[in-house]
């Protein structure tokens, strides 16, 4: 018997060496050169149908568009396993890359089993087309519901980011989330779904698949995102003291406790991942930034288009071209009045090169102006590597991909403001306390809700946290990370992560925290570019060609090179580093300290 099996090993030994040989790189070569040409193909047809599904939300478009996405992400899997033939081949660096890249690139494998693809593909179009019509139909007036007499969830932040009963709060809240316990069966098959077609592939679980692309093994880059979440940790914590404070100082003793999480209902975001909105309710007295950025653009009587123009001038102004006129003529910027749209924000590059689009329902505020900055870093970015291979028209990672838009952001100072127009002068350096506090609590607030959402899919994919545990998993990450609580009791019959756009939508969100992160280590490089010599909060590189230059030769790599170049090429550092962050707000960490003396810490 031991004879026969050395003999039955050496034979299949043989035909896997034979095998190997009869493939070649020219082989390799004309393998990716027709799998990048169909999957372009493919790829525009089913972008396409994305667009008109999130901009046309129906039964038809919902159907067409999983159809497509189906027939795109099928195809994926079958090159990738085709490319398996090449395992063992010793290739060109660029077209390893290629293969690698398509053996990672998707975030969600369908099985097989044409059936299941399709079933799969109809799961999650269904689920972001209920997140999309997703209403509240108040028995009273706010003053805030469409023709219908309902509110979307636009409607319902501007309840939460200007109400201050805490009553109406937790209701806008409750009905909200309701949005997401419809879901929670199809989420169940959702996740058998695809960690089937994942495992098909050869990975774990689809949380497997999508850690698998960081150019490191999935279990580093796992010990790379706690790494960077324990440099920024303290900084949270401070922060989180200080805002419980003065909440409680608010509403009461009965509504926020002195020690232990925040109700969620209470930090004027849906799901309190942001809390600028509420800065005027937590801010000192003295506390005044000197202007508003809301305002501003209000008395300029600033339009919708207009803000893209403001954005759109930014980069111009670092030397980047002017949006071609699709772009103009293609973009949703304000939210049909005849019709369902998904609200999201959200940059397109619909024929995968050239097609630019916004989707948008842009109100005039500073949070909007804002978010247009960031979505036309997308765009920008995708203008940036439209000339590399298919394969490559990425970006270095999905965490560069979030960071450029904010990047830009972080110039959006009171220096830029009087650049552009929209300020008459400049508030004096000690207006700077307020200016940070209101910027922290969007970027500094947001950085555990970065992580948790991740934290809980990852958990779900490989089987950890169990159907039957969803809501209470959900709700321990929460507390966490977030030292955050819902208003009211949560049960198994309610799914609140699915009242998160991306979880119905399937879009990995390590990337925003990643983001959050790099934009900060980007910032402080381009000002270190621009000759800035000043703190890096007052800094703004509008109009300088030399930050320009360094920021579009990261650009335009996209994804042609491991994650480390595209960052050296920006930074002139090869490793992700928060202590850009830890520096730019050091000054409002040792006023935060200075407040909390005696207030207790954590939770």
């Amino acid at each position: 018997m031991t004879a026969r099996r050395f003999s039955l090993a050496a034979v299949l030994l043989l035909t896997a060496a034979t095998a190997r040989a009869a493939v070649t790189v020219d082989d390799a070569r004309k393998f990716m050169d027709k799998a990048e040409a169909d999957l372009l193909e493919i790829g525009a047809r089913s972008e396409t149908a994305s667009w008109i599904g999130s901009t046309y939300i129906t039964d038809d478009t919902e159907r067409l568009s999983a159809h497509l996405e189906g027939v795109y992400r099928s195809k994926v899997v079958e090159l990738t396993k085709e490319a398996a033939k090449f395992d063992g081949l010793t290739l060109p660096p660029d077209l390893a890359r290629k293969i690698k890249i398509l053996k990672t690139g998707l975030t969600l494998a369908p099985p097989a089993d044409p059936a299941a693809a399709a079933e799969v593909s109809r799961i999650k179009a269904s689920m972001e087309g209920a997140y999309g019509k997703g209403k509240w139909c108040p028995p009273t007036k706010t003053g805030e519901e469409g023709e219908d007499g309902c509110l979307d969830i636009n409607e319902m932040t501007r309840l939460l980011k200007a109400r201050r009963d805490p009553k109406l709060l937790a209701e806008i809240w409750k009905n909200w989330h309701a949005v997401g316990a419809p879901l929670r069966k199809d989420y169940e098959q959702f996740v058998k779904l695809s960690n089937q077609g994942a495992k098909e592939l050869g990975f774990a679980d689809t949380g497997a698949m999508w850690r698998s692309k960081y150019d490191m093994p999935p279990e580093a880059f796992v010990q790379e995102v706690d790494r960077l979440w324990a440099q920024v940790r303290p900084l949270y914590i401070s922060l989180h003291a200080y805002v419980r404070k003065r909440l409680r100082e608010t509403y009461g003793p009965d509504a926020v406790p002195e020690r232990g999480p925040i109700p969620a209902h209470l930090l004027g975001n849906m799901w309190a991942q942001e809390w600028g909105n509420i800065f005027p309710v937590v801010a000192p007295k003295e506390a005044d930034p000197g202007y508003d950025v809301t305002a501003l653009l209000q008395a300029k009587k600033v339009q919708p288009q207009d803000m893209v123009k403001y954005g759109e001038r930014f980069f111009t102004s670092l030397g980047f071209p002017a949006l071609p006129a699709s772009f103009w003529e293609r973009s949703m910027f304000v939210k049909p009045r005849d019709r369902e749209v998904v609200c999201h924000a959200s940059a397109w590059a619909v024929d995968l090169r050239d097609d630019h689009r916004i989707k948008m329902c842009i109100e005039i505020n500073d949070e909007d102006f804002t978010t247009v900055h960031h979505e036309l870093g997308h765009n920008y970015y995708n203008i940036a590597y439209r000339d590399q291979p298919l394969s490559f028209r990425d970006g270095a990672n999905d965490g560069f991909h979030e960071a450029v838009g904010d990047t830009i952001a972080l110039s959006i100072t009171p220096q830029y403001l009087v650049r552009v127009g929209l300020l008459d002068k400049e508030p004096d350096p000690s207006k700077d306390m307020a200016l940070l506090l209101r910027e922290a609590m969007d970027k500094i607030a947001f950085l555990p809700f970065g992580l948790v959402i991740d934290q809980w899919r990852w958990k779900v994919f490989s089987g950890e946290v169990k159907p039957e545990q969803y809501n209470k998993a959900w709700w321990d990450l929460r507390l966490k990370y977030q030292g955050v609580a819902p208003p009211m009791a949560r049960s198994e019959s309610d799914f609140d992560p699915g009242a998160k756009y991306h979880v119905p939508s399937n879009v990995p969100y390590t990337r925003y925290f990643l983001a959050r992160i790099l934009q900060f280590q980007f910032h402080r490089a381009l000002c270190e570019a621009a000759g800035d010599k000043g703190p890096l909060n007052r800094c703004s590189i509008y109009e300088s060609k030399a930050a320009g230059d360094r920021l579009r030769k990261g650009l335009a790599l996209g994804a042609s090179q491991p994650w480390p170049d595209a960052l050296e090429a920006i930074t002139g550092k090869r490793t992700m580093d928060a202590t850009a962050i830890i520096e730019y707000f050091a000054p409002l960490k040792k006023w935060l300290d200075e407040q909390n003396k005696g207030v207790p810490m954590d939770w």
